[in-house]
């Protein structure tokens, strides 16, 4: 016999009463989430507006930050608006959502960065093909299916998720978490933990595989290559790579803080390794690229001096 109930809310037990310190981190968050909207949104315009970036690499980019603006959005927003409240209950349709865009944006951050490295794969190993290979067309294709799969897949786990019937409504997170929702059910949860499973290993690992296959070969390149292009090549991948390293880390820890006992984990450093994968990719990102790519200097320098 089931002991469900139909619960209308959800409580994110995450939130701790740090008494008026709450203004400062208010304060931190809020900063944090400007600087983050005005740097993506300034490198999308650049790119947007300045045809010499109108290239893969850098449509590529356009597209990775458009998606940490649409991840920034799930969650700032509403965290921010805990930090300032006593009660911490979401409307559990409202849970459900955000649970959709933040797996949808951390998969397709994967998913851009795998494209980017097959991308820089192409453009290292095959210089003379380089263009006829990555037309325009190959590349909204590639970009548009790393959104259409994402969104698509998480749609239907979205789905199969609204039918569980719960037997509590508390999770100990400052935001509203898939695999600690699905632990509350009472219900049978085998399709979803199945598809759950299925879908993490196809969403990690093919992404994963793809990079490590262009990497493998970009080193093979590199190695009868003079010192000149290997630079060069060094200098191209080193800021995919601080992304790729500076994401997956993020996803990792937020992943073994999830499903791991955290019982000497102090609460303070569990909410910062829960919200890291959404806060710090989507914060360095841009400016890692605008440092260290000279094409997209010149071109923010260039509408300075001209504005």
């Amino acid at each position: 016999m089931s002991n469900s109930t139909r619960y209308t809310t959800i409580v994110l037990a995450g939130y701790m009463d740090v008494g008026e310190i709450k203004y400062l981190y208010f304060t931190i968050l809020l900063l944090l989430y400007i600087t983050i909207i005005l740097a993506n949104s300034l490198l999308i315009g650049v790119i947007s507006v300045e045809r010499t970036l109108h290239e893969p690499m850098y449509m590529f980019l356009c597209s990775l930050s458009v998606n940490e603006l649409y991840g920034s959005a799930a969650f700032f927003p509403a965290i921010l608006t805990h930090m300032l409240s006593k009660l911490h209950e979401v409307p559990i349709a409202h849970c459900y959502v955000q649970i959709f865009s933040l797996y949808t944006y951390a998969s397709v951050e994967l998913g851009n960065l795998a494209i980017m490295s097959y991308d820089r794969y192409t453009a290292i190993c095959y210089p003379l093909l380089y263009s006829s290979i990555m037309t325009h067309t190959r590349v909204y294709t590639l970009i548009g299916l790393v959104w259409l799969i994402s969104f698509a897949k998480f749609t239907i786990n979205l789905l199969i998720n609204l039918n569980l019937e719960l037997c509590a409504n508390v999770i100990e997170k400052v935001w509203c978490d898939n695999y600690l929702i699905v632990k509350l059910a009472c219900s049978d949860t085998t399709v979803s933990n199945i598809y759950g499973t299925v879908g993490s290993i196809i969403s990690i690992l093919v992404p994963l595989l793809l990079i490590i296959y262009s990497y493998i070969q970009i080193w093979r390149a590199c190695l009868t290559s003079s010192a000149e292009s290997t630079q060069k090549a060094i200098l191209t991948c080193t800021p995919h790579i601080a992304s790729l390293l500076n994401f997956s880390f993020g996803c990792s820890f937020e992943m073994f803080s999830s499903r791991f006992n955290k019982v000497y984990m102090p609460p303070v450093l569990r909410v910062i390794i829960s919200v890291y994968f959404v806060i710090c990719p989507p914060l360095l990102n841009p400016i890692m690229y605008g440092i260290r790519l000279t094409k997209i200097k010149m071109a923010f320098k260039t509408k300075i001096n001209h504005s």
